[in-house]
């Protein structure tokens, strides 16, 4: 899940960058279909960082207290926030800014990916702290996590949290400062795969079972139903679009659709033997494709990127194939890396 959650994120990310205005429109079926799928991506990319993370951590057996993987926890969301910064680092100047201008400085503060899915991580390990210190139901405390995040969205985009935090803090907040992935209602994502990611613990013989696919199928369905229910709300008892059903209903929509995929991934995982090594490699190295692919497309203070010279310049065809080249790329360096970590194990024996 981890490795087709990145690819997705790669093809996703490319084709947005070079196809054409005049190619997005609802009249293209390729476009429809794309566009549709895109708006999955980071839905499954947050819900599978949840699932891994959470499955790791439980997995232990062992009180938070004594729990190496909180360490490594805390040690990957420094990691992954201190990156997401890095790779909107506004100068190629480390240490003077008295060239950057205040343009910069909001892009550099755009809470991206990165950074959503370290917060999400830390999110997880406070509320797992809490289920123990206060002997309470994890999944319960999961669900309210989620919830509390999915919900607030509702009203979060209506304040202007500028007025009230810097720059640094209110990104965090809403969309307003041009933040890809505030916390409302991303973070309900990654707590969501907190859910999944426990069942998995408790229940690992799961995996390969067909009652974790009927599970995951149902609870699917039960969301998508749901969004289709609150649509029905929003479009006959209200005369305009109502403030509350229509992103409550595209985050019930988008979760249906990440279960029912886990659920197909779950029937997979019931037929095979084992997952093939490179699928493997890839889910290991997404932080390497999503850094890397990010600095090709964007650049980055000492990178130009593709943006700058291609930018919504490509045909459906060509930014199809531009697409399957870049995933092709990022699936091609993870051949070399751990080409060169075998060599480098083999020297270290020696």
């Amino acid at each position: 899940m981890r490795a087709l959650a990145v690819l997705m994120m790669v093809q996703g990310h490319t084709i947005d960058t070079l196809l054409a205005d005049s190619y997005r429109t609802n009249e293209s079926i390729f476009f429809n279909a794309w566009f549709m799928v895109r708006g999955f991506t980071a839905p499954i990319f947050m819900f599978t960082s949840g699932v891994v993370f959470t499955y790791l951590l439980k997995n232990q057996k062992k009180p938070f207290s004594e729990n190496p993987r909180v360490k490594k926890g805390l040690k990957r969301f420094l990691n992954l926030v201190l990156l997401g910064y890095f790779l909107r680092f506004p100068t190629f100047q480390i240490f003077d800014f008295s060239s950057v201008v205040s343009e910069q400085w909001r892009t550099f503060f755009v809470v991206d990916a990165l950074h959503l899915i370290g917060f999400g991580l830390l999110f997880i390990i406070g509320l797992t702290y809490l289920t123990e210190k206060f002997k309470a139901n994890d999944y319960t405390f999961y669900i309210a996590g989620a919830l509390f995040f999915f919900l607030a969205s509702i009203f979060t985009e209506k304040i202007k949290w500028i007025n009230f935090f810097p720059l640094p803090v209110a990104s965090y907040f809403y969309m307003g400062t041009n933040s890809l992935f505030p916390f409302f209602p991303w973070a309900g994502y990654v707590l969501c795969g907190a859910l999944l990611g426990t069942y998995l613990s408790r229940n690992r013989a799961a995996i390969s079972e067909k009652s974790l696919t009927l599970k995951l199928l149902t609870a699917g369905m039960i969301l998508i139903l749901s969004s289709e229910l609150l649509d029905v709300i929003q479009y006959y008892f209200y005369s305009e679009v109502s403030f509350w059903t229509s992103p409550v209903s595209l985050i019930t929509f988008r979760l249906g659709m990440v279960f029912i995929l886990n659920s197909a991934m779950s029937f997979i995982a019931s037929k095979v033997n084992s997952i093939p090594i490179l699928i493997r490699q890839v889910g290991t190295h997404t932080l390497v494709i999503y850094a890397v692919h990010v600095i090709i497309l964007y650049g980055s203070a000492w990178i130009p990127g593709i943006y700058g010279k291609f930018a919504k310049s490509f045909n459906t065809l060509h930014s199809a194939i531009a697409g399957i080249v870049m995933i092709t790329l990022m699936i091609a360096m993870v051949v070399v890396i751990e080409k060169f970590k075998v060599v480098f194990i083999e020297q270290k024996k020696r």
